[in-house]
């Protein structure tokens, strides 16, 4: 039986309730708080508080890689247990694109906000961070995610095509959202479509693979009533609030402690 037929089915099923897996949501409040720490060490270095801290090589390069990819690749997972979420509460498959348009260009303006808000404060630019990206997957992805191994496939091909465009390789920025960039281009947050859309892919491949319509296809005792994973489990379910308004909260601490100055 396919995923889709398979949630289809399930969907018939009155009364039956949806599911939440307590460990996506672990995942990705780890995720959260490892990127509130680093954001906080950039801050830091921003401010001459760390001068010497080097955050674009080394261990902190890899560690911001990190996060981002935990977040990128959960919404992938993500998307396909919201996808089987909406045909149980609906009963049928058709007319569910709106509400992913809908999700999407939310997450994708919000990004359009913080480039504005970067550009504005004067602390450099963002044409194509990790919102927009999001933003753009939760759109771009929908017609892939009841499938399984295209999208394997198509991070194969995703992946490979990054590798190919690591160098510059034009001489405009209008293309930067693909992966195109030019020479001297250092934004602040840059995560285009190729190779992160394919990360997303990744992800819809590997929720398609260990969950089921209502369970896991695989064991895993369960630990989501345990303090620290709720609280987890808490930051994960707000993750777009928190990384909205962390910076904001870190600045007026920072200036708070008269650590921050203008």
């Amino acid at each position: 039986m396919s995923v889709e037929t398979a949630v289809v089915a399930d969907a018939s099923r009155v009364g039956v309730k949806s599911a939440r897996f307590w460990e996506v949501d672990v995942m990705r409040g780890v995720a959260i708080v490892l990127m509130v720490i680093y954001h906080l060490l950039w801050d830091l270095w921003l401010f001459q508080v760390l001068p010497n801290i080097v955050l674009y090589d080394g261990f902190w390069k890899y560690f911001q890689r990190y996060i981002a990819t935990s977040f990128i690749f959960l919404v992938g997972v993500s998307l396909t247990l919201s996808y089987r979420q909406a045909i149980r509460k609906r009963g049928i498959r058709t007319g569910l694109f709106p509400k992913f348009l809908k999700r999407g260009l939310k997450i994708f303006g919000w990004g359009m906000v913080i480039s504005a808000v970067v550009w504005v404060a004067g602390i450099g630019y963002m044409h194509f961070g990790v919102l927009h990206l999001i933003g753009f997957s939760i759109i771009a992805a929908y017609p892939l995610i009841r499938y399984r191994w295209p999208n394997f496939f198509l991070w194969m091909a995703l992946f490979v095509g990054g590798y190919f465009l690591q160098e510059p390789t034009v001489d405009f920025t209008w293309l930067v959202w693909l992966g195109f960039k030019p020479p001297h281009y250092y934004p602040l947050d840059y995560f285009p479509v190729i190779p992160w859309f394919g990360v997303v892919l990744l992800g819809i491949f590997v929720g398609n693979t260990l969950y089921d319509v209502d369970s896991r296809r695989f064991f895993l005792p369960d630990w989501g009533d345990f303090p620290p994973f709720r609280l987890l489990e808490f930051l994960g379910r707000h993750s777009l609030v928190i990384y909205l308004i962390h910076q904001p909260i870190l600045f007026a601490i920072l200036f708070a402690l008269g650590i921050a100055h203008f």
